[in-house]
């Protein structure tokens, strides 16, 4: 990740003066047990499958990554002040399916959901609200009641 002193002056004043949206507070839900849980991941690393349409930019919308889809998945995150490296070396730096699956079989936590989710990081939080709420949807679908979020 780019550091804030080595960005060009109107890419770091531009970042600086951003509006940081507010989102009404949300008490926590109770449920089960972590080991009951049905776990999806929900990223911002615009993770896709190949054939997808890749993200543009300040795309709001999401792409659907089946969990059998997962050695497959694709970057098309727009941001040059993204590094790749790491998810080039190991997709779970970003996309953590192989250490769910691992959480799964040792029954730390209860399954692993069918579907898991990616936006375009580089985008407005505001605009990203009405896809927000229709993953919401499709998790309570898939009978999720836990989301690992990796933010990137």
């Amino acid at each position: 990740m780019a550091r804030m002193e080595d960005m060009d002056e109107t890419l770091r004043e531009h970042l600086e003066h951003l509006e940081i949206p507010e989102f009404p507070d949300t008490p926590l839900a109770k449920g089960p047990p972590l080991s009951e849980r049905r776990v999806a991941i929900v990223t911002t690393a615009g993770l896709q499958r190949p054939g997808d349409r890749p993200f543009g930019f300040g795309a709001a919308d999401y792409r659907v990554i089946p969990s059998d889809a997962a050695g497959s998945v694709q970057i098309s995150h727009l941001s040059t002040n993204f590094d790749r490296t790491g998810f080039q070396q190991d997709t779970n730096v970003v996309f953590p399916l192989d250490r769910l699956n691992e959480l799964a079989a040792e029954g730390v936590i209860g399954s692993v959901a069918e579907f898991h989710y990616s936006f375009m990081g580089a985008s407005d939080p505001l605009t990203m609200k009405d896809a927000a709420d229709q993953i919401a949807g499709l998790l309570k679908q898939d009978a999720v009641d836990a989301v690992l979020l990796t933010p990137v």
